[in-house]
């Protein structure tokens, strides 16, 4: 049984016929006959009695639209409890991030939502593989992710809102000769040692792209996933890399150049659950999202 069928046997009670519930309800008598033999299938005892010309209720079919009233009140409350969760301006809202997109667009958001009457933000690092992404929505309200030019796209389970669309630049040690030049080409870089990425992770692709691009096998010397770290071994002499030009933060000892003959780009895009954006609260963090991209292009 549901909600429909327990409303059609309550004004059955009240009207008496199934033409007169069927105005009613701006539905067809057909339609009413229907719903009722289905609800009757569902209970072991007869629902309804012929009273002349009228179809009234037995007493069972009374007692089921009695508690008919009490379902109908209770998901009235749940209804408005849902559009008061949907509309609340000030709920919680998750989000995950890779540690990069954390480092520039966790504090922009905690500085923009500060007032009392903004959301309340529920931050956490998820630095996982491209195609694990999307999984996360089932566990947060919004993700940022990364994806690189040459990936396949977010899958159409998950909704999208673009944010940045990143160039990553080669990271040289401060005083190294390459700093020399205004931009690079994979021969350039051709015979440096590399400090990237583990398996799995789509800057070591880029990597391979710029060692075939130049006719020469990389040498990887080090790996580590967190750009912090990466930094900081570039500035200590361990290697180049490729470091993302806006969420990385400023080195002083790390000079970035652009690269040239190949693309090396990644999309940071937000992923949710469309449901998850009916509510105004996670509106309102994707709008500052955006707000702090265009800021951080600057």
């Amino acid at each position: 049984m549901d909600e429909r069928q327990l409303r059609i046997l309550r004004e059955l009670g009240e009207l008496g016929s199934v033409t007169a519930v069927a105005d009613a309800l701006l539905v067809t008598p057909s339609a009413v006959s229907q719903q009722l033999r289905l609800l009757q299938r569902a209970v072991p005892v007869p629902l309804t009695e012929r009273s002349g010309r009228r179809l009234a209720l037995t007493p069972a079919g009374q007692a089921l639209a009695d508690a008919a009233i009490e379902v109908e009140a209770a998901l009235a409350r749940a209804r408005q409890t849902v559009e008061e969760f949907v509309a609340e301006p000030s709920g919680t809202v998750s989000l995950a991030a890779f540690h990069s997109a954390g480092l520039v667009f966790f504090p922009a958001l905690l500085r923009a939502l500060a007032d009392p009457g903004a959301p309340r933000l529920s931050l956490a690092d998820e630095d996982v593989a491209q195609e694990r992404f999307p999984k996360l929505t089932r566990d947060y309200d919004l993700v940022l992710a990364h994806r690189f030019d040459h990936a396949p796209p977010w899958p159409r389970t998950v909704a999208t809102t673009a944010l940045l669309h990143e160039p990553l630049d080669i990271a040289l040690p401060a005083g190294h000769p390459l700093t020399a030049k205004t931009r690079l080409t994979p021969q350039d870089v051709a015979t440096e040692p590399w400090v990237t990425v583990h398996e799995g992770f789509p800057v070591l692709a880029l990597v391979e792209a710029i060692a075939t691009a130049a006719g020469h096998r990389p040498e990887i010397r080090h790996r580590v996933n967190e750009f912090t770290v990466v930094a900081e071994i570039v500035a200590a002499g361990g290697g180049i890399a490729l470091l993302p030009r806006w969420t990385t933060r400023h080195h002083a000892d790390v000079v970035l150049r652009p690269l040239s003959g190949v693309r090396a780009r990644r999309h940071i895009d937000a992923l949710y659950r469309p449901e998850r954006a009916a509510r105004r609260a996670v509106r309102t963090v994707l709008a500052e999202l955006r707000r702090a991209a265009e800021q951080i292009k600057r």
